[in-house]
């Protein structure tokens, strides 16, 4: 039995990344794994690789900026399975650019997948979470919430706010037994970062910060987010776990 045997997890940008590698070690820990993402091939591809290794897995279409489709999703899940689990909030993306240059649909560009997508999907999921009687949310925040480099101030300023979101849910879901953590990662090698870890002179310079000297990888970002969405973390909320190889102890 696994440490998420016979639970339904959902995760959102689950097409690849960070997202792909918590679905796939949440189905090898006994999960019903449900992947989402605007990327239909990226979903349906990681659910059959799951099932190809003899483990549970759905996928469905989903946009985490509309609120119809969100609806649509957690409707479904509650005709087919009645409860949720464990739902992680890991869909984004990254926009680099002087605050001097950025428009307001610049900022609706990174706030409305981060902090909105992460509220809509939440607040849709919470039915289903409380039905659930213990369930666990696992937010992704990142290092630059709390460390910052020029040009990502819309980024940093949407994972600083989940990182406080993550906080007040905490003590408001905590009596109805859903506890709610986050994650800040580091440098992870994904698509969302490989114009800093692809590019040498950049990459060098990153890993001259880490006291690791190293960059992490998506499967152990997953095994932090599994120690959140188990019963490991049992008394556990309201937390944030850097996974960044010690970067955010070395920036100055």
């Amino acid at each position: 039995m696994g440490r998420l045997a016979d639970r339904i997890a959902l995760v959102t940008g689950a097409a690849g990344g960070l997202g792909l590698a918590m679905c796939k070690l949440f189905a090898a820990e006994g999960a019903h794994v449900i992947l989402t993402d605007r990327d239909e091939d990226g979903i349906q591809s990681g659910a059959q690789a799951i099932r190809a290794e003899g483990g549970r897995a759905s996928h469905t279409s989903l946009d985490v900026t509309d609120r119809d489709a969100i609806a649509r999703v957690f409707a479904d899940i509650e005709r087919e399975h009645g409860k949720l689990h464990v739902l992680v909030n890991n869909a984004g993306n990254l926009l680099r650019a002087d605050f001097r240059h950025m428009e307001d649909a610049d900022w609706e560009r990174v706030l409305n997948p981060h902090l909105w997508g992460t509220v809509r999907v939440t607040r849709a999921a919470f039915p289903l979470l409380k039905a659930a009687d213990g369930a666990a949310i696992v937010n992704l925040s990142s290092i630059m919430a709390t460390q910052h480099a020029r040009q990502l101030s819309a980024y940093s300023t949407a994972k600083a706010a989940i990182a406080g979101l993550s906080r007040s849910l905490a003590v408001e879901f905590a009596p109805y037994n859903i506890r709610v953590n986050y994650l800040c990662p580091g440098f992870i090698p994904t698509t969302l970062t490989d114009r800093y870890t692809n590019n040498p002179h950049l990459s060098k310079a990153l890993l001259a910060q880490m006291p690791m000297r190293r960059f992490g990888t998506p499967e152990e970002v997953a095994k932090a987010a599994l120690f959140l969405a188990s019963d490991d973390s049992a008394y556990t909320t309201g937390e944030g776990i850097m996974v960044d190889g010690g970067m955010s102890l070395n920036l100055a």
